[in-house]
């Protein structure tokens, strides 16, 4: 990746700093401590029962963002490959690529043996999921090194979002307490990468609003690219798991404030004319979000209407917030 104003040494000291309070602040945790160890069986390739949709404990919503979320977490070799491509693997980028990406492992192995415990999913079609997405890998673009640090910055927390609500619908206890955990790592990530755009923006105004408005303004989930992810996202938000409104209120525009993107007088004007875009373009979310909800809305009511009573429908567990 191109990096013209040497934008990765200026951060590096950033780097650094934030690499030591991030290990600071991290806690380690073992992946087999949050596992139902007790619930498992043998298939039937060893003499057990193999699955049977009667044996999930998750209702269809719970089970699509369960397998959403760790196909997105599966494609962790591909993810490593761009940000050690885009950062380097020497002095604390390095070390932070490295760091990160250990992390990051532990999610994806605590999320695929609570549902093969638990036979909260069926396995061989998740494996066969698994092997079409690794197998597609993911590819970001020809991102600079900056893009790729505020895409980040959004998209950890995006995923912070997903798994939290997700671990709530999942009615289960021992999967929320795994989620926010999990939850809890992704949260440290992004504030690691939101730190080192808020000092890029002090040391390059412009193209640091410049890569923050074209993140924003292009923003994709990495597990864009499994199949049948429309129709997934598509559940997933009529559950209130991730939609617009949280995609806008609760990932895109805390991380604008804390840069303090719309207060700024440092920039040019092709810095100004980013940020009016980005301006127009977080009104335009906004409207699309409300338009979603009362859709949203009206569908359930029309559910409602259909049974004795509310509360009768499989979407009424909606979750607020994450």
């Amino acid at each position: 990746m191109e990096d013209p104003k040497g934008l990765l040494h200026a951060l590096e000291p950033v780097v650094e700093e934030n690499l030591n309070r991030h290990l600071r602040a991290a806690k380690d945790w073992n992946p087999h401590d949050f596992i139902p160890w007790d619930d498992g069986r043998n298939f039937a390739f060893l003499g057990g029962e193999d699955y049977d949709p009667e044996q999930s404990k998750l209702d269809p919503v719970a089970q699509i963002a369960m397998i959403t979320n760790l196909l997105t977490e599966d494609n962790l070799p591909s993810y490593h490959y761009e940000i050690a491509t885009s950062f380097g693997r020497d002095g604390a980028w390095g070390q932070w690529v490295g760091r990160w990406t250990a992390e990051e492992a532990r999610h994806g192995t605590a999320m695929r043996d609570y549902l093969v415990v638990t036979r909260g999913v069926d396995p061989v079609e998740l494996e066969l999921e698994r092997m079409a997405h690794m197998t597609a890998g993911y590819d970001s673009g020809d991102k600079s090194p900056l893009q790729t640090i505020a895409y980040v910055s959004f998209q950890e927390l995006a995923t912070r979002v997903s798994h939290r609500n997700t671990g709530r619908a999942t009615d289960d206890p021992i999967c929320d307490q795994l989620l926010s955990r999990v939850s809890t790592d992704e949260n440290l990530h992004m504030v690691f990468y939101r730190n080192l755009v808020e000092a890029a923006f002090e040391l390059f105004p412009d193209e640091a609003m410049q890569a923050v408005a074209h993140e924003v303004m292009s923003f994709q989930m990495p597990g864009a690219t499994m199949a049948g992810f429309a129709r997934k996202s598509v559940a997933i938000a009529k559950a209130g798991i991730y939609d617009l409104r949280q995609h806008r209120d609760e990932v895109i525009a805390p991380v604008l404030r804390k840069w303090k993107v719309f207060e700024r007088a440092d920039l040019t004007a092709e810095g100004e004319q980013a940020r009016e875009q980005l301006a127009a373009f977080m009104q335009r979310l906004d409207e699309q979000a409300e338009r979603f909800e009362q859709q949203r809305e009206r569908a359930f009511e029309r559910a409602r209407a259909k049974t004795d009573g509310p509360g009768q429908i499989g979407l009424t567990h909606t979750v607020a917030g994450r």
